[in-house]
């Protein structure tokens, strides 16, 4: 799976890129470098192993989470330290543990105090920019008619 003449990545950076569990791709992905292109081809024409790898898993930490909808923090204080497939997922999903109904919450309310920070920024960076403007208009050199003459 190596090209020569172009970068190459470790098999662990193309599953995190690629959002797979190293340990289930087949060991010849696991023994070998990855060019660029090669990262390119598997992710516009993703072979057999790879399509059923992201259907049903077992899938990573950060994936898990974000189909659960809570942190990797939140999945550790759940107790769920290893990789779920796609059915374990759905069977959590269809019958939450107390700890996945707080961690959701918990979840739910940083991303919300954490928009609220981000639009409270931008008001006050475009109030800073209107006072700038007008500032800048205040403090411009006057032009009068007999100027334009």
């Amino acid at each position: 799976m190596t090209s020569s003449n172009s970068q190459s990545m470790k098999p662990a950076t193309v599953a995190k890129k690629l959002g797979i569990y190293l340990p289930a791709t087949p060991q010849e992905f696991q023994d070998s470098s990855i060019s660029r292109d090669e990262f390119a081809e598997l992710q516009a024409n993703p072979p057999e192993w790879l399509a059923e790898l992201r259907r049903n898993g077992p899938h990573p930490r950060p994936v898990v989470a974000q189909k659960l909808n809570v942190s990797i923090s939140g999945l550790a204080r759940g107790g769920v330290e290893e990789a779920l497939t796609t059915a374990q997922i759905t069977e959590l999903l269809q019958a939450p543990p107390q700890w996945l109904v707080t961690e959701r919450a918990t979840h739910a309310a940083v991303r919300s105090e954490a928009q609220r920070v981000k639009d409270e920024a931008a008001k006050k960076a475009a109030t800073k920019e209107a006072k700038d403007n007008a500032a800048a208009k205040r403090d411009a050199p006057k032009t009068s008619k007999r100027d334009h003459a």
